[in-house]
């Protein structure tokens, strides 16, 4: 099973990843860890992307599309793969049907996690990270325990805010959400592909909301 998970940043995308990830062994494919991970590999798609990133370049879409060819072809993943910012255009979006096709296989799935940005605003500047795992906090919905532990991986860890999670800065995010990636959704909504979920639910409750358009 191949899906797409569609929102605005801070709509929940990595945490409902990583359920996927632990309830459904499913690869998640982000862009960024696959651009570092080939820019160490010694391979040649690696070098070629050393030699972009180095020279302050942005990777091309043919390079991405490169990189997750091999990821698709290595039979690393036996529940699927979920594609983690990518694609983030139309021509991305065209490209990655074309790869598939000529792989055989398919996208079984896009899912819109919907938010009212107003209230997205709101929870991203109260949110924190567990330094270990990753986990999601937020000072109103989900505090940080008192004792430090994370109640995912068990550990006593740093929370961490990103620099970037403040109102002004979100709202420069959404900006650019809304005029690059947001027109997907009525693109896949045209392929019939598309289906739309309340993203600012509990995230248990996200992710039924989720398991059941994967049933379906």
């Amino acid at each position: 099973m191949n899906i797409i998970l569609l929102g605005p940043p801070g709509a929940g995308k990595g945490t409902q990843a990583r359920r996927l990830v632990d309830d459904r062994n499913m690869v998640q494919l982000s862009t960024g860890d696959m651009l570092r991970e080939a820019r160490t590999s010694g391979t040649e798609m690696g070098q070629r992307v050393a030699d972009v990133m180095d020279r302050g370049e942005l990777v091309t879409d043919e390079i991405v599309i490169g990189l997750i060819r091999e990821k698709l072809t290595s039979g690393d993943a036996p529940g699927g793969y979920i594609f983690d910012g990518f694609p983030r255009t139309l021509a991305q979006a065209d490209a990655l049907g074309d790869l598939l096709a000529e792989l055989g296989q398919t996208l079984d799935a896009v899912i819109e996690m919907r938010v009212d940005d107003a209230v997205l605003v709101r929870r991203i500047v109260a949110r924190s990270t567990c330094g270990n795992c990753g986990e999601v906090y937020n000072d109103e919905t989900k505090p940080i325990p008192t004792d430090g532990v994370c109640t995912n991986c068990g550990e006593k860890a740093e929370f961490k805010r990103r620099a970037d999670d403040t109102e002004e800065a979100l709202k420069t995010r959404l900006l650019a959400y809304y005029k690059q990636t947001s027109p997907l959704i009525g693109y896949y909504y045209a392929k019939d592909d598309l289906r739309t979920i309340d993203g600012l639910g509990e995230i248990d409750a996200v992710a039924r909301d989720v398991a059941a358009v994967l049933e379906a």
